[in-house]
């Protein structure tokens, strides 16, 4: 028994909540520190918030690929875990800009960094499902295609999530000016739209998306793997790390220094833009100059967003040609 072929529509709608997710993303990446500075961080303590989200996803995203793949529901099987990751990380988005409403409770960087944390756990609940739903739901010989419109998809989100405060400043002249310790309105109304967005894309794939039930996903495994007895226990994680294929422990520390970098340019891009570029005190929070270099800050993080979506559909000619290990160099490079 094979899996049916999906029409590009269908591939599109099962991969739409991709968009979504990353431009939620792509708002936290590029204006958390802001934030957290505008409610009081010293740019020299801005890693200590930004380490709860490498953290939540190293204990999330475990707990998160065992259960999911251990589950099913009326709703489906990864159906539940993303949606609820996707209605959690929506209020976080709302709350995060908007904490300083909320200093009667705690004080507003409490809040903040809260949220932080509260989004990127729920960022990977939402994530790691979805990605194996395009693995249950597509035959071997098309999931080229569906990495390549989750590709695009991503893409979009993360350019327009990048964008989103600097277009909605310069073309339609929404301020992005505060008072010292206040989220500009530009800000907000970014987070606001970029959590609508998230929950109506992860509805579109929800609603237009069977998901197969386990029967069936039995039915299409033809290496009887789905027949072996498992015990079923969440501390098969650890033994999991300890039987770790040799390739994929060389791969964890590419992947280690490559986010290595990431972080540091997520965590202080926008104060080092402020400073070196625009020539601000490193105390200057609150400055339109501050604000504008923020902006500035989404502009830059949109290209790089855009050039590596692009970039990423040449990836499979290009590793075709001179290998997987050369081609990942190259772009390492």
């Amino acid at each position: 028994m094979e899996k049916r072929r999906l029409s590009f529509w269908e591939v599109w709608n099962l991969s739409f909540g991709f968009l979504g997710i990353q431009m939620g993303f792509a708002l936290q990446n590029a204006n958390a520190s802001r934030i957290l500075q505008i409610f009081g961080a010293d740019v020299h303590e801005l890693s200590w918030f930004w380490i709860v989200a490498p953290l939540m996803g190293l204990i999330v995203q475990p707990i998160v690929g065992h259960y999911s793949d251990r589950t099913w529901t009326r709703m489906g099987r990864r159906k539940p875990f993303f949606l609820t990751g996707a209605i959690i990380a929506s209020i976080g988005l709302i709350l995060m800009p908007s904490a300083g409403a909320l200093t009667s409770i705690f004080p507003a960087l409490w809040i903040g960094a809260g949220m932080l944390m509260v989004m990127d756990a729920s960022f990977n609940i939402a994530m790691e499902p979805f990605r194996a739903l395009v693995a249950d739901m597509m035959p071997a010989d098309q999931r080229t295609l569906g990495f390549s419109i989750q590709t695009a998809l991503i893409g979009i989100g993360a350019v327009v999530g990048s964008w989103l405060p600097y277009v909605l400043t310069n073309w339609f002249d929404v301020s992005n000016q505060a008072g010292v310790g206040e989220v500009p309105f530009n800000l907000i109304l970014s987070f606001v739209i970029g959590a609508g967005v998230l929950v109506t894309s992860i509805m579109v794939t929800i609603l237009s998306t069977k998901e197969y039930t386990p029967e069936e996903l039995a039915a299409f495994d033809t290496t009887g793997e789905a027949d072996k007895p498992q015990e079923e226990s969440l501390l098969n994680i650890f033994t999991d790390f300890k039987n770790m294929p040799f390739t994929m422990r060389q791969l964890s520390w590419v992947q280690f220094f490559s986010w290595f970098g990431l972080f540091g340019m997520w965590v202080f891009a926008t104060p080092a833009i402020a400073h070196h570029v625009y020539g601000l005190p490193l105390s200057d929070n609150s400055s339109k100059m501050y604000q504008d270099a923020g902006d500035w800050v989404g502009i830059l993080f949109g290209v790089y967003n855009g050039i590596s979506a692009i970039y990423a559909f040449f990836l499979p000619a290009i590793a075709k040609k001179i290998g997987r290990k050369s081609t990942h160099t190259a772009s390492l490079l």
